[in-house]
């Protein structure tokens, strides 16, 4: 007690340290958190856009993009607006007369572009399957139920709630597994149905290429022969010109017909005469740029292809009209928007535009990003979403897997019904789905080790985090 009392009366001179040290030691603590929560949350955008190693990657690629406009763009300029967004600007005085009646104004003259968001997609495509498979539906959570019943026209519902009648209209165009494989080709040629395409004889060069990928109606004879070649190998039709695809393919059993949107009764009639290959198209609809059968053939290729030309697709100052080299004049597409994406396409390295302003031209493609520049910039892009987004993951073909199925590599049947003719039946139809591994381009098989033999499919939409992936592995039994 009398030393409480004292201890009272009289304060102990260290209490201002211990409360000193108190102090100290909470600020310490709040630091740690501080540094803590760094590590763990998103970085703001704005550090990231001053300090980030990936930003300054992509500002020099942007550059390097810039400055491929600038030579290859007929005229078109890039103006960029930061290390992902720039501007592609068609010169004053261009003529713009493709009427939009949706929005009732003319075509701009200037688009913006994401060239990060951009990259990540098409470098996506290098290793994906672009045709419809069974075990895409078999892994797919809503596969049968719902998305096959979208492939399916005339079906009279909005959902396969008779999963046996939508596998008898499909199953003639679905074979198990996926037909193509990436890097199957060295060199490709997509060839437009553009009328440009008569003012310079592109025939032997098309020819030359590894495969040949048409649209639609595109007539193949010793008529335009100099002009668009003779050689036949995928063709990709809306599904008008599908119901007519005897006449298209006649005289070409080994043409492969990928249908770019729907099947139903009266398709597959056709398809049972037929001798040919005949598969559905994955059929995502991207809100890109570029529009029309000729962008989905570009995607086509480049699922199967390591370099694709592009050839016919209007991208020419001065085209106003939407004109094809067999055929009178027709409205279409808005052809200074797909110039100016298609533009783009080249000076990331997708594609290789191939025109009468260039035909003159010495095969030089210096002035295109290099294979390693659109590496590093692809892998800049990729952490800089993953940055921004405050995700954890590595750099990888199965990063942006959402769904992932399993199936064994010998499950399935190959494409067909019981009921198609012996034409079909006795043709080579189902080349493709037989076609060993073993015979594929070193290139081919080496990419397959690669993936670990797993299939990779879009999900939907034009993201790039939205991927089915099927291992192919067999059972214990």
């Amino acid at each position: 007690m009398t030393r409480a009392s004292s201890s009272t009366q009289q304060p102990s001179p260290r209490r201002p340290t211990v409360v000193l040290l108190l102090w100290l030691a909470l600020a310490f603590c709040l630091a740690v958190l501080s540094i803590q929560s760094s590590f763990t949350s998103p970085r703001p955008a704005s550090r990231l856009d001053l300090n980030s190693d990936e930003v300054r990657t992509l500002s020099g690629f942007q550059s390097r993009v810039q400055q491929c406009v600038a030579s290859r763009g007929l005229g078109l300029t890039a103006d960029i607006v930061d290390h992902c967004e720039l501007f592609l600007k068609f010169p004053e005085g261009t003529n713009s007369t493709w009427y939009n009646a949706q929005f009732k104004k003319f075509e701009a003259l200037e688009y913006k572009f994401n060239v990060c968001q951009i990259i990540l997609l098409w470098e996506q495509y290098r290793n994906m399957t672009t045709v419809l498979t069974r075990e895409y539906l078999d892994v797919r959570p809503d596969g049968w139920l719902d998305y096959a019943a979208k492939r399916i026209a005339q079906l009279g519902a909005d959902k396969c709630y008779n999963r046996t009648l939508c596998e008898e209209l499909l199953s003639i165009l679905l074979p198990a597994k996926p037909p193509f494989h990436p890097r199957q080709f060295a060199t490709c040629a997509v060839v437009g149905n553009s009328g440009d395409l008569l003012k310079t004889e592109f025939g032997r060069e098309i020819d030359a290429h590894d495969a040949v990928f048409r649209d639609n109606e595109a007539p193949v004879n010793k008529k335009y022969a100099k002009y668009v070649g003779l050689k036949r190998d995928f063709r990709l039709v809306v599904r008008g010109a599908a119901r007519n695809m005897a006449p298209i393919l006649k005289g070409s059993s080994d043409e492969a017909l990928i249908i770019k949107s729907l099947t139903h009764k009266e398709i597959n009639a056709v398809i049972k005469e037929l001798p040919n290959p005949v598969y559905l198209f994955q059929g995502i609809v991207l809100r890109r740029g570029a529009k029309g059968t000729g962008m989905k053939s570009v995607e086509l290729a480049l699922s199967m292809c390591d370099i694709v030309d592009i050839y016919g697709f209007t991208v020419d100052p001065g085209y106003t009209e939407w004109t094809r080299y067999f055929s009178p004049p027709r409205k279409g597409h808005n052809p200074l928007q797909g110039r100016a994406y298609y533009q783009l396409l080249e000076c990331l390295g997708v594609i290789r535009i191939h025109s009468p302003m260039r035909a003159q031209r010495v095969e030089d493609w210096s002035d295109v990003p290099s294979k390693e520049e659109i590496r590093r910039a692809h892998a800049a892009a990729f952490r800089l979403k993953k940055h921004e987004t405050g995700q954890a993951g590595e750099l990888g073909p199965f990063s942006n897997c959402k769904v992932w199925g399993t199936v064994d590599p010998d499950y399935g049947p190959v494409s067909g019904t019981s009921d198609m003719s012996e034409t079909r039946k006795n043709s080579n139809y189902s080349k493709w789905e037989l076609l060993p591994l073993e015979s594929l381009r070193n290139e081919a098989q080496e990419h397959h080790v690669q993936m670990g033999g797993i299939s990779l499919y879009k999900l939907d939409g034009n993201t790039a985090d939205d991927l089915v992936c099927v291992r192919h592995e067999r059972s214990s039994g």
